[in-house]
């Protein structure tokens, strides 16, 4: 007897309109999930900086550790800068373990490094603007000073600032959850796709 190549389905998947209520739960579960997150968030705002804090650390060490291994193992470099991707490799992991032992610190440093990228970005703008690189010049001279602005706010009040980013992300997350809501297929509907 030979198999045959289409098989029966299964009693589930030959039900119609599984597919859409499958996507219906798929998407109930999301939304369900991101306004519970974006409430505790809300809720538990240092707690989320912690975490986040946590997870920048564990970046760092990951971030270490793969430097760390490259610099020994790569043949295709140089011998000098062998040593310098592993001496970076050393003080990225030497940071992240600083990161894991006082989570609050290293959103902290998140904080200094986003500030600092964000006014020297401000700068390159400027000066893409002044030499005429960036067209129109005043697109450029707006986004140099607002990351410029944004980075002196985030290295004046790193805290504040990181608190206003969880605030702001939690709101959106629940905003976005809630309206995931709202597109969920009706009962019984099937899709006409």
């Amino acid at each position: 007897m030979i198999p045959s190549l289409n098989p029966t389905p299964t009693p589930l998947a030959s039900k119609p309109g599984f597919s859409l209520q499958l996507h219906r739960g798929e998407t109930l579960g999301i939304a369900v999930a991101g306004i519970l997150l974006g409430v505790m968030a809300l809720i538990w705002q240092d707690a989320t900086l912690v975490i986040l804090g946590v997870i920048f650390g564990v970046y760092l060490i990951v971030s270490g550790v793969i430097r760390i291994v490259s610099a020994m193992i790569s043949r295709h470099i140089g011998v000098g800068h062998r040593w310098l991707v592993g001496l970076l490799g050393v003080i990225i992991l030497a940071a992240g373990i600083l990161c894991i032992a006082d989570p609050l610190q290293s959103i902290l440093l998140l904080a200094f490094v986003i500030g600092i990228g964000w006014i020297a970005a401000g700068i390159i703008d400027l000066i893409g603007a002044g030499v005429r690189a960036i067209f129109p010049r005043w697109v450029g001279v707006i986004s140099g000073l607002f990351s410029i602005l944004a980075g002196l706010t985030m290295l004046a009040v790193p805290l504040l600032t990181l608190r206003t980013f969880v605030i702001f992300g939690a709101v959106l997350l629940i905003a976005i959850s809630l309206m995931s809501l709202l597109t969920l297929p009706r009962r019984g509907s099937r899709a006409s796709w």
